[in-house]
């Protein structure tokens, strides 16, 4: 444990960080899954369930949780897969 009062600090601004990405990145999984679901089912909103998706993962991108080519690659392959089922 540190004991110094700006490495206190540090602990818990590294911790609130922290979480705050593993909900991105939960939130941004789960759009994905829910779309990637979506076109495997052949429901009627999968276009609009990838819609939001790449929604999703444009804001990753734009806040640094993803690479711009990470999300590039996401993207190509969640429309690659919908035009394929069309």
């Amino acid at each position: 444990m540190p004991n110094i009062k700006s490495a206190k600090k540090r602990v818990k601004v590294i911790e609130t960080k922290t979480m705050q990405r593993k909900i991105a990145n939960s939130a941004l999984k789960t759009q994905i899954k829910k779309a990637n679901a979506a076109i495997e089912a052949k429901s009627e909103d999968k276009a609009e369930a990838v819609r939001v998706a790449v929604k999703k993962i444009d804001q990753a991108a734009a806040k640094g949780i993803l690479h711009k080519n990470t999300a590039a690659r996401k993207k190509s392959a969640l429309v690659r897969k919908l035009n394929a089922e069309a």
